[in-house]
């Protein structure tokens, strides 16, 4: 009975074994991979953001469709070019797809996938302007846009033809400064400018194109992400091939019925209507990380301002190099320290809304720590040697006579820091956050309306 039930059990075990080395061995489907692309704000068509809040463009249509094709998903991180490329260089996103020019010095730095456009630089004026050459340039100022192959090669023919050179930030600005009169002309990649005049009816003319023709291509960092490119390459063979490649191109640039041009309605009603949800959510991302960044600066700032006036002379030091350094130091440069330095020094990836916040928080810290110091200041030093000598302990003192009163004489400041903070949050558009500034810019580079818009 004993031997019998013996053999009953390593039946058991050997068919209990059986069955876990069959689901083990039995085939599981790989986990689909997911890349994060970083792309510009204002470089319509190859990205800009429609009237629905889409991501659309030659560049985006084509990294959906590749994505499609070989099955890998990706996440879109419209930056600005200068922030993708340093969020790029931080490791905080996989590849660029930017209108990206392959030049050797940034192949020095990035690999790049097989060219998806041959491009090349264009000269546009405005259409009451009788210029045609660049001769005709000699001793005016023309518009660039930052980072560009326009920039370059403008800044290459500069001293030939003497001009001047304004730089913006992104294509809108650059386009209105033509059309103000503050410039002459605007260089660009042609596909860029002819679909800017064309599309939005802008009142400006291209007189030459196609100089300097570069090929545009996606970023990887050096000896990384070999398998997206692959991935990419094949992706973009297999759209040729098909016709859907210059369906896409066609549909952007072409001479057809199908190429897009904008319908938006340009009145001041008709963009805040069509806009309204867009500029809300900006508005609310503004207003949310200001009260968040206030809070975290609040109980930093509070520590760092009792510390400030502690009788303890370790922590009064912390406290002053904290809020002199704080204070010293831009907000742009804090930003550009947290969103890219430091990702990059311990190879970690950062969501720029946590950078957001806490660049603000660290910030407001140090004004909130002066304004608590300035009000416990305030209060007449009578009060608290009137406490010391009634046996109140320094703790009781500022607890129960000098904080109350404290308080009340911070609150005009303690406002006024809020409306700083607010403010402050326009400046974090630069790593790609979607404040009420960036929500502007968005949509100024889609319809090219940046006066009405601002």
């Amino acid at each position: 009975m004993k031997i019998h039930t013996n053999i009953k059990k390593k039946s058991f075990w050997i068919s209990l074994l059986g069955i876990l080395f069959f689901l083990l061995s039995t085939p599981i489907e790989a986990a689909t991979k997911k890349y994060t692309i970083a792309t510009d704000t204002t470089f319509a068509p190859f990205e800009f953001q429609d009237t629905s809040g889409n991501y659309v463009g030659i560049d985006m249509d084509l990294m959906n469709a590749i994505a499609k094709e070989e099955n890998f998903e990706i996440e879109i991180k419209a930056l600005g070019f200068n922030a993708a490329v340093q969020a790029l260089e931080a490791g905080q996103v996989d590849a660029v797809i930017a209108g990206m020019s392959m030049t050797d010095e940034r192949k020095q730095k990035f690999d790049f996938t097989d060219s998806y456009f041959d491009s090349g630089i264009g000269m546009a004026v405005s259409t009451s302007s009788n210029i045609s050459t660049y001769e005709e340039l000699r001793g005016k100022n023309v518009a660039v846009k930052i980072g560009t192959q326009g920039a370059s090669f403008a800044s290459s023919i500069q001293e030939k033809y003497g001009f001047t050179i304004s730089t913006f930030e992104d294509s809108a600005n650059m386009y209105q400064d033509v059309v103000s009169g503050n410039s002459v002309a605007a260089f660009e990649d042609y596909p860029v400018l002819g679909y800017a005049i064309r599309s939005n009816h802008l009142p400006m003319t291209l007189t030459s194109y196609k100089e300097q023709v570069t090929q545009y291509g996606v970023a990887v960092l050096k000896n990384q992400n070999t398998e997206f490119i692959e991935a990419f390459n094949r992706g973009l063979a297999t759209l040729k091939s098909n016709g859907e490649y210059d369906k896409i191109i066609n549909k952007y640039i072409g001479t057809d019925d199908s190429t897009t041009t904008s319908t938006e309605d340009t009145s001041l009603l008709g963009l805040l209507k069509t806009n309204a949800p867009t500029l809300l959510s900006g508005l609310w991302n503004t207003i949310w990380i200001t009260f968040v960044s206030l809070a975290i600066a609040t109980v930093i700032g509070v520590l760092l301002g009792l510390m400030r006036t502690s009788r303890i002379s370790i922590l009064e030091a912390i406290a002053t190099i904290y809020i002199d350094f704080m204070r010293g130091i831009p907000l742009i440069v804090l930003t550009f320290f947290i969103y890219f330095g430091i990702p990059q020094a311990f190879n970690l990836r950062l969501d720029a809304t946590v950078a957001a916040i806490t660049t603000l928080g660290l910030n407001a810290a140090a004004y909130i720590a002066e304004i608590v110091r300035g009000g416990i200041n305030a209060i007449d030093k009578g009060q608290s040697e009137a406490a010391m000598s009634l046996g109140l302990p320094y703790y009781k003192s500022m607890q129960k006579i000098i904080l109350p009163q404290a308080i009340r004489l911070m609150v005009p400041s303690f406002i006024n820091q809020f409306v700083i903070t607010l403010k402050d949050t326009s400046i974090l558009s630069i790593i790609g956050l979607v404040e009420l500034t960036q929500t502007g810019k968005i949509i100024i580079a889609r319809n090219l309306q940046s006066s009405s818009m601002w």
